[in-house]
């Protein structure tokens, strides 16, 4: 017998007069009409080809078939019931395994710091951070979400912007002191810089400066690349050339002096940093909790 979901709304409004009593209590339980719930019940008695009630209109009771019937199936009901409301409540509960591809930068930056605070909110979640360079198929690799800078590469995701940072350019003082400080932008052919790769097209980022609506694209030399954000600044912070970096976790590198901003004249530039999920409805309370947490903790960061 092929299943129709005919077949289901039928065994529900049978266990329901079987409970109930009566086709009328019945009725009242299910917010429907008395001939309504009597035109599913000989649906149902149709479909199966027994009669499960013996009634008239003073006496109800199962059949002997609708008796084995309803044995079989009230459990099976139930267990629909109780599977429902398990699956709901880890919407509301934050539990279980929280998978999320999340940018190496910002992981370093801004998350790992805290993420003892965010675990001791919520001792019963299994926090799977996978940091990686090139982000991947959320669905396809069983993610539950990503937190990413850059412009969404994927339109069937469900975008949220958590943040923009500025896109500095830095040098070291140990390179200023060698090479001079440029001081414009257009002079930075004549000086070494470091070549940071979109890991997406697996191409140097082109160094743009922003200030009051006008963009100035400017083409640098220089003989190092990377696609390690870390890398990129060790390397800049040892002196080997010049590199354009976000603001977000670099403010103690500048407060410091370790590294000096070149341009703060061209402040415009910006970057942002989203957070992607499969889907917009039925957000998991984990995946909530942690964007939420996340929110909290760029909403205090100075960059």
């Amino acid at each position: 017998m092929a299943f129709d979901e005919r077949l289901l709304s039928g065994v529900r409004v049978m266990v329901a007069v079987v409970e109930a009593g009566s086709f009328t209590a019945a009725a009242r339980a299910l917010g429907l009409t008395d001939s309504a719930v009597s035109r599913a019940i000989a649906r149902l008695e149709s479909r199966v080809g027994a009669r499960l009630f013996d009634r008239t209109t003073r006496f109800l009771r199962l059949t002997d078939e609708g008796a084995r019937f309803h044995a079989s199936v009230a459990p099976m009901l139930a267990g629909i019931t109780e599977a429902a409301e398990a699956l709901a409540g880890t919407t509301r509960a934050v539990t279980g395994r929280l998978r999320v591809d999340v940018d190496a930068h910002f992981a370093r930056a801004v998350l790992a710091p805290h993420l003892s605070e965010f675990l001791d909110r919520h001792p019963e979640l299994q926090l799977e951070l996978l940091v990686r360079e090139v982000p991947d198929d959320l669905v396809r690799e069983g993610l539950d979400l990503a937190i990413r800078f850059g412009p969404p590469a994927s339109s069937s995701m469900v975008t949220r912007l958590l943040a923009e940072t500025r896109v500095l350019t830095v040098a070291s003082p140990g390179y200023l002191a060698r090479h001079g400080r440029p001081a414009h932008p257009a002079e930075l052919a004549r000086y070494r810089c470091i070549h940071f790769n979109d890991p997406r097209s697996g191409r140097p980022f082109e160094w743009e400066f922003h200030r009051d609506g006008e963009i100035l694209s400017v083409a640098v030399g220089g003989g190092l690349t990377t696609m390690d954000a870390g890398t990129m600044l060790a390397a800049c912070l040892a002196g080997a050339g010049i590199a354009q970096t976000l603001a977000m976790g670099v403010e103690p590198l500048l407060a410091s002096g370790a590294l000096i901003e070149l341009f703060p004249d061209w402040p415009d530039e910006r970057y942002p940093l989203q957070a992607l999920y499969p889907s917009g409805r039925h957000v998991p309370a984990k995946v909530r909790a942690l964007l939420d947490f996340c929110q909290r903790l760029l909403a205090a960061h100075p960059a």
